[in-house]
């Protein structure tokens, strides 16, 4: 048996052992594994520092924020697993009931998908938060981070894994980690064993993994993100949340890529914007419009709006009217997560009926669009597909569904032809004890 089949084969068993695990024992595991990446900060701390060290230089500085760690963020990854564990199982739960007939009960209950394979880069995070995701969904994780971050990532796949198999039920291989890029490749021909794969990163990286496998893909492309300052906005309000929303950490996917302006809010709003954006470092790339108020701005090319920054640069266009921005946003933008600035509601709501993203923000910034800040405890990605989950991912997510029926002893022969007993097809009230 080959390693690839190994590990898919390992993963197959660890799912099936963790789906009747009790809700209570995945929990105590999470917990454990928290207490683990704190007793192991050191360790993870080192290795951080070394892959730091060898990619420096050799990958975008915007990646290599991300790959970095420092003692507050490793006491935040714990943090997100506790918060992970102390969220409501979401396994089990009766999202349906009927009464098909009398002694015939139907119920529609969640369940986990099985075995994940999650692709990513940089950043190092990323493990821990699907990893906790995963187990608190009873699903088997396959990991594979980013070789820019591969001493940290075996770190902590090592400590996570062996702190939740201390856990009586909780097979070691529910998290395992892949290494080698050959492994991928090998991995997306396994649709015989794994349920779903998650890939984050750009959209070239998804747009590759969709086209390799047939296995179910849940896709965390790019963040083309957008904050549209409408006529009627607060100027103060709109520089606030601009700056926000660009510099508060420019490297991250809800980061905005694009300004666009109401010609009527332009010659206010422009240059206060523009000075706050500069005295953070932002480099400012302007259409026509917008460099007859900018002087000094560089021109936008067509390739501006279309692209991910993930840095202190934005682009910036002026627009007549919020028809306008609503079709410049759903033709440029990535459908992650897009923003309004304005006092009129009824501008406000039409922007978020038409604007096609999976968050849709007013009066707030993009940065909000994140499963810890949503109460999801954390997330796998965000999804910019419409199926089966969108927007940041967490455990709703990561599980589906099963059809119980229970009955006592009914034959579909008396529900069919002459004289068929008809089906009551009733509600059937919540049962005492479930979820």
């Amino acid at each position: 048996m080959s390693g690839i089949d190994a590990i898919c084969a390992q993963a197959r068993e660890a799912a099936l052992a963790l789906a009747p695990l009790p809700g209570e024992v995945r929990d105590a595991a999470l917990r454990a594994m928290a207490e683990a990446v704190e007793k192991g900060a050191e360790a993870i701390l080192a290795a951080n520092a070394g892959d730091v060290e060898a990619s420096r230089g050799q990958i975008p500085l915007p990646l290599l924020k991300r790959l970095g760690l420092d003692a507050a963020k490793v006491r935040q990854m714990a943090e997100g697993v506790r918060a992970v564990a102390a969220l409501s199982d979401p396994v089990g739960r009766v999202t349906l009931g009927t009464l098909l007939d009398e002694g015939l009960r139907l119920r529609r209950v969640t369940c986990p998908i099985g075995v994940i394979a999650a692709v990513f880069e940089s950043r190092p995070d990323a493990l821990v938060q699907i990893a906790s995701l995963c187990l608190k969904a009873g699903n088997a994780s396959i990991l594979k981070g980013g070789r820019e971050a591969a001493r940290t990532n075996r770190v902590l796949a090592d400590l996570l894994g062996e702190a939740a198999a201390r856990q009586e039920g909780v097979p070691r291989a529910a998290l395992q980690l892949l290494e080698a890029r050959e492994e991928v490749e090998a991995l997306l021909a396994r649709d015989d064993a794994i349920d779903l794969i998650v890939p984050r990163g750009s959209n070239e990286f998804v747009r590759h993994i969709k086209a390799r496998s047939r296995i179910p893909v849940l896709g965390h492309a790019d963040g083309v993100c957008h904050l549209y300052v409408d006529r009627a906005a607060d100027i103060g309000m709109a520089v606030a949340l601009a700056v926000d929303a660009k510099t508060q950490y420019a490297a991250v996917c809800n980061a905005i890529e694009t300004l666009l302006v109401h010609r009527e809010a332009a010659p206010a709003f422009l240059p206060r914007a523009a000075g706050a954006l500069r005295a953070k470092g932002v480099e400012l790339r302007g259409c026509e419009r917008t460099r007859a108020i900018l002087k000094d701005a560089l021109p936008a090319s067509e390739a501006d709006w279309k692209t991910e920054y993930l840095d202190l640069v934005l682009s910036v266009r002026v627009v007549d009217d919020l028809g306008e921005a609503i079709a410049h946003i759903n033709r440029y933008g990535s459908r992650h997560t897009d923003a309004i600035v304005t006092g009129d509601a009824a501008a406000a709501r039409e922007f978020m009926r038409r604007v096609d993203a999976a968050s849709v923000m007013w009066n707030a910034s993009t940065r909000f669009a994140d499963g810890f800040r949503y109460g999801f405890g954390a997330e796998v990605g965000i999804a910019t597909d419409k199926i089966h989950a969108r927007g940041p991912v967490g455990l709703e997510g990561l599980v589906t569904y099963k059809y119980q029926v229970e009955g006592e002893g009914h034959c579909i022969a008396e529900y069919d032809g002459e004289g068929a007993r008809p089906f009551l097809h009733r509600p059937l009230p919540p049962e005492p004890g479930t979820k």
